[in-house]
């Protein structure tokens, strides 16, 4: 078992890398190898990657990869994905493609405001709490000019900030409900700070306060801190076409597979089953792009999953209909995005990225990273109703078995000639490749 250590965070990094190979490889010299392959040759590079994080010891790569023929709004763009998953990046390419033909897709923000709230405990009388509230609202506002205002210079702010009596839920819990824009910038250390002064002001405030009794002085701050469920930060994607322009090679009769690819949006609506993997797929190209651009995935993710739960039961992001002859396929989803501040003025890959989009604002990336999504969904059932899943998924998954078996380029040849005419599986890869070496 390996030892406790003290003061680990203050420990050099290649003694923090040292220790790990001394107590966890049986043969540390090669952990130690493996984890300096990684390293980044250019010295002022590597530290800029290590400084990213707390105990760095190396860089862990993900493929960077390239979706082009996107057009959105009639403008080409050529999409980032930065994701480990086979399959994905070749399926939103064939969609860009398929659509691009079609018309492509149509994108509007909806809406831009986020959300911050102070959590607290009032112990007192709720409707003189209300009139305090309505006393000093403005006092909270303004003890933020500080903060707000280089904010305010770029077009964003405070924009309101309400009382909310949540006390049917927990005894005597309030919260302090304030929503901002933030421009271009994602805005959580914005919105942090401000919160954090509301609480300051609201607790300093209510000591002063003649009306209130001794404990209804005592307020009692929980916490501070911004929401990552936006449901009025709303970008919509959106693609149609005549159903018979939907014939392809795959799609023989354009009416059928309209018919059955609608169905199968409808049961992801209705069965949270299916709903939970439609929409994983929606955000295999959703997070690609989000990770490829500096922006934090994992508050997009929490915000889009509670977003596919918001009237009670999990349910598919995206809806399909034919009216008229004409197939509409679209989504409506939450997306707080930056593209200034954070790693997006840091990463050199995510400078690159956002310059390969063009330097896209705030609300222009909202519509590329909703495209992404809405790509990736249409290829996950375009295959789903034709051919299967796995046709495709396990041919693209190929690589990643040779690879595990190490196959020399001879090898890798007659492999991939065989699969060409044969169903990939696991098992078979493994069977042909076995075959190949006795």
């Amino acid at each position: 078992m390996p030892n406790q250590i003290a003061g680990f965070s203050k420990l050099s990094k290649q003694e923090k890398i040292n220790w790990i190979a001394k107590e966890y490889f049986s043969n540390p010299s090669e952990a130690i190898s493996l984890l300096k392959r990684y390293w980044n040759a250019d010295e002022k590079l590597q530290q800029l990657h290590d400084e990213f994080i707390e105990n760095t010891i190396t860089n862990f790569y993900l493929p960077l990869g390239i979706a082009p023929n996107f057009l959105i709004n009639g403008k080409q763009y050529t999409i980032p994905m930065a994701i480990e998953e086979s399959s994905v990046v070749a399926a939103a390419s064939k969609s860009a493609k398929f659509w691009a033909s079609r018309g492509g897709f149509k994108t509007t923000v909806l809406s831009t405001e986020k959300i911050g709230q102070v959590h607290f405990i009032f112990s007192g009388d709720s409707s003189k709490l209300d009139k305090f509230f309505l006393e000093i609202k403005d006092k909270c506002i303004s003890a933020t000019e500080s903060i707000t205002k280089n904010m305010q210079k770029r077009g964003g702010g405070i924009l309101d900030i309400e009382l909310r009596n949540k006390t049917h839920l927990i005894e005597n819990y309030y919260q302090l409900h304030a929503t901002f824009e933030t421009v271009d910038s994602m805005g959580a250390n914005f919105i942090n700070s401000c919160l954090e002064q509301f609480a300051k002001t609201l607790k300093e405030e209510a000591l002063l306060n003649d009306a209130f009794s001794e404990a209804e002085k005592n307020i009692q701050i929980v916490m501070s801190i911004l929401s990552n469920y936006v449901p009025n930060c709303i970008v919509r994607a959106e693609v149609s076409c005549r159903v018979e322009e939907l014939i392809e090679k795959n799609i023989p009769n354009a009416q059928d597979f309209a018919k059955k690819f609608v169905r199968a949006v409808q049961i992801a609506e209705v069965e949270p089953f299916r709903a939970v993997t439609h929409n994983k797929g929606i955000m295999n190209g959703i997070d690609a792009v989000v990770l490829a651009t500096g922006n934090d995935f994992r508050a997009v993710e929490a915000g889009i999953h509670a977003y596919a739960a918001r009237n009670g039961q999990y349910s598919s992001l995206s809806h399909a209909k034919i009216e008229n002859d004409v197939f509409y396929f679209w989504m409506e989803i939450p997306l707080a995005l930056g593209t200034v501040g954070g790693l997006t003025s840091l990463h050199p890959l995510v400078k690159f990225c956002l310059e390969m989009l063009e330097k896209p604002n705030a609300k222009e990336l909202m519509q590329i990273v909703a495209v992404a999504g809405l790509a990736q969904n249409f290829a996950a059932l375009r295959s789903l109703t034709t051919t299967g899943i796995q046709e495709g998924h396990m041919k693209m998954h190929l690589n990643n078995i040779i690879n595990q078996f190490e196959a020399t380029a001879e090898e890798r040849i007659l492999i991939t000639n065989h699969f060409k005419e044969n169903v990939v599986s696991h098992a078979a890869v493994v069977e042909f490749i076995e075959n190949l070496r006795k």
